[in-house]
């Protein structure tokens, strides 16, 4: 079998290849380029396996004028920037030594070896500058049929790199085969070795927990893991009953891991996923209005249409009702409406404090009256 795509011809990565090829060195795709290429997905990273050991590739690199930065040289990584493309190449590897975090490895020359050492057969296919796949590990069969398998014994390739646990939910939402269910094997190892998933760092957390998150319909993964103890090493108190209503609710809109991360909720998630400020204050936004009593329109000059759309959404989701009818065209109209009041309408009979309190009372009135009292309504208490 062969891949295909404007990323393989590009010239930049067809020189470096060329140039790695003319000093008798091998090179290889590998990994999510050539996963997404036969599943004619779109690529975004372009990493290339090879024989040749960091210093080779900088020297060949260099010497075709391509820059190189030495990304991950502990790890035999360098990424080379050829005609504006990057491309992560890293010498084929064996682990000498792992602790569930960090792996110590010896370079190789085998691409067995390589292919032994990754997690998924999925992502240990291989393709050359021609497109030619190689499949050391019956990764092809898996990929086609939407299948996510851990290569050789999955306990073993967990206990390298315990994030390996969340790549396989991760995984499975964006590749697998909901008809199918997750590898059992695979599966039971998460869940005999979810203790692991407390050693990782809440940046990684948090990445993995996004990813997740973002996929088109992560239902089914994150009950997954709520069912093998994951969810609640990760996140303790979340609760994933709430996540298939609202992927059905959404009804084909784009995802968004903030909304459904406040339909799932945990304690300290900002904290144990750290996330940004800004991220923690937009999920805390969704959650605090939930159970909110403004009207819908109330609610879209409140948050501004988007982040009420998915306030709208998780609680249909939690409380398992249906969405009110017209509720988008009420955000709309809150998230494009005014408040007819401004300071110097009160000036100068109020002043300092009392000016805000006054604004502050007008304001919780037009907002009950659902956005409906104009300006002569609020100041005086008769319309026109």
């Amino acid at each position: 079998m062969k891949i295909a795509g404007e990323w393989l011809s590009h010239p930049g990565t067809q020189g470096l290849c060329a140039a790695l090829e003319a000093a008798g060195q091998r090179a290889f795709f590998v990994g999510g380029c050539v996963r997404n290429a036969l599943l004619e997905l779109p690529v975004a990273d372009v990493d290339i396996a090879t024989d040749a050991r960091p210093e080779v590739v900088t020297h060949l690199a260099q010497a075709a004028g391509f820059r190189v930065v030495p990304t991950g040289i502990d790890h035999g990584t360098v990424t080379v920037i050829a005609a504006g493309v990057a491309h992560e190449v890293t010498t084929f590897r064996r682990d000498v030594e792992t602790d569930g975090r960090r792996a110590v490895v010896a370079y190789s020359t085998d691409l067995a070896e390589d292919a032994s050492r990754r997690d998924f057969t999925m992502n240990a296919l291989y393709a050359d500058a021609r497109g030619l796949v190689t499949d050391p590990v019956g990764g092809l069969p898996d990929l086609m049929a939407r299948r996510l398998r851990f290569v050789g014994d999955p306990h073993q390739r967990i206990r390298e790199d315990y994030l390996r646990i969340l790549r396989f939910f991760r995984f499975y939402a964006h590749y697998g085969d909901p008809s199918q269910g997750l590898d059992a094997e695979g599966l039971a190892a998460c869940a005999e070795l979810s203790e692991g998933v407390e050693t990782l760092s809440r940046e990684r957390l948090g990445a993995e927990i996004r990813k997740l998150l973002s996929a088109s319909d992560p239902a089914p993964s994150v009950a997954a893991m709520a069912q093998a103890g994951v969810l609640a090493r990760v996140l303790p108190g979340a609760d994933a009953r709430g996540l298939a209503p609202l992927v059905h609710l959404e009804d084909g809109r784009a995802p968004r891991w903030q909304r459904r991360l406040a339909v799932i909720g945990g304690m300290d998630a900002e904290d144990r996923l750290r996330l940004s400020r800004a991220e923690t204050a937009e999920v805390g936004a969704i959650r605090d209005a939930v159970g909110s009593a403004l009207s819908l329109a109330a609610l879209g000059w409140s948050l501004g249409a988007p982040i009420a759309t998915d306030v709208v959404l998780v609680r249909a989701a939690l409380f398992q009702s249906p969405l009110p009818d017209g509720w988008q065209a009420e955000l709309d109209r809150g998230a494009a409406s005014a408040f007819p009041i401004a300071a110097a309408d009160l000036m100068p009979a109020f002043q300092g404090p009392a000016l805000g309190a006054e604004l502050k009372r007008l304001q919780a009135r037009w907002l009950a009256s659902d956005l409906r009292l104009d300006r002569a309504a609020l100041l005086y208490g008769k319309h026109g």
